[in-house]
């Protein structure tokens, strides 16, 4: 197994809101979440005489109340020019309309990432709900649970302001010139649709979002409006464009704390994802449903929130191993899935 050998150069910022200068004009801001991962760092870059902030959190009061503090205090009220969003999760997307009817600021996104931000802030019909419903109901999650399941068009609107209808596209490949400095766009797949990384050769910095996080995995999960897609894969091949970076790059997650060590970190998550690809192949030696294999890879007690995450990881394993030869799935007569390897 690969050394998962990160350095942390700094220490936790201490309070929500909180800033620290990390390199010059380069500002890690942690802002508070509403769930178990309690936290997230954004990032504001000097960019002339003002600011581009990278990234945006959560939709709520006390985050607005606090990006006002920081641009006022330690953005010494420079205006902001852009705000780029790595992808459409709400903790990144959250405030993005927010930032534009406030400061007037352009929103810098992936297509298919201002797609799905888009879709899922729009998409809270009983439809939606009915095809969520179905897709638990086949990977057999348990009747009781289902229904604090089926409204994630709902909860994602809760979190999201008014996400903007006019959008600057990033390309993988496009090089963004942020106060005299070349970013080069990274895109990454699996944890989101066309996940946007930032890296400055110059500086050896890789602003990486949630595609690479230093001891944490990114979710990669099935979701119901694409129940056969191998995710998975995906991740596992986007994770070799960053193989190409100096090994020396400082890189500014979106949680937990920032780390060298990113090539043997691309390791370890490579060789995690396959051991559990394993571990589930073994346990299919006779069949079972999803919800089954949840509990062979996440053997502790899950709320309904981490049980719908589980599932749709568990699925994405299942599926690459469908994709790969090495698993079927057949329907049974109640019409849940049922996987078993070959």
């Amino acid at each position: 197994m690969a050394a998962n050998a990160v350095h942390h150069p700094f220490a936790a910022i201490g309070n929500a809101g909180d800033v620290f200068e990390i390199a010059d004009g380069i500002r890690w801001v942690r802002m508070p979440l509403p769930f178990a991962l309690n936290h997230i760092n954004l990032w504001l870059l000097r960019d002339g005489e003002g600011w581009t902030v990278v990234d945006t959190g959560i939709a709520r009061p006390e985050v607005q109340a606090h990006w006002r503090r920081v641009l006022e205090e330690a953005g010494e009220g420079r205006p902001v020019h852009r705000t780029i969003v790595t992808h459409f999760h709400p903790d990144h997307l959250g405030n993005a309309g927010w930032f534009s009817e406030t400061y007037g600021t352009d929103l810098w996104i992936t297509h298919e990432e201002w797609l799905m931000g888009r879709l899922l802030a729009i998409d809270a019909t009983e439809a939606t709900e009915e095809a969520t419903v179905d897709f638990y109901r086949r990977c057999d999650v348990e009747p009781e649970n289902i229904f604090e399941l089926k409204n994630r068009g709902a909860e994602y609107n809760k979190m999201v302001t008014s996400i903007p209808r006019r959008f600057r596209r990033m390309y993988e490949g496009d090089r963004i010139d942020i106060d005299g400095f070349e970013w080069e766009v990274i895109t990454g797949f699996g944890h989101a649709p066309e996940h946007a990384c930032l890296y400055c050769e110059e500086r050896r910095l890789l602003l990486s979002g949630d595609q690479i996080l230093p001891r944490i995995t990114p979710f990669v999960g099935v979701h119901p409006m694409e129940p056969e897609a191998n995710p998975l894969a995906r991740f596992l091949d986007s994770l070799t464009k960053f193989r190409r970076l100096h090994r020396e790059t400082l890189v500014l997650p979106a949680h937990e704390l920032p780390f060298t060590g990113v090539l043997d970190r691309i390791e370890v998550m490579r060789e995690h994802h396959e051991e559990r690809l394993e571990v589930l192949h073994r346990a299919c030696a006779r069949p079972m449903t999803a919800r089954a294999g949840v509990d062979v890879l996440f053997r502790r007690e899950l709320d309904a929130q981490n049980l719908r995450l589980a599932t749709n990881e568990t699925l994405s394993h299942l599926n690459m191993l469908i994709a790969r030869g090495e698993m079927e799935r057949a329907v049974r007569g109640d019409g849940v899935w049922e996987f078993g390897s070959r």
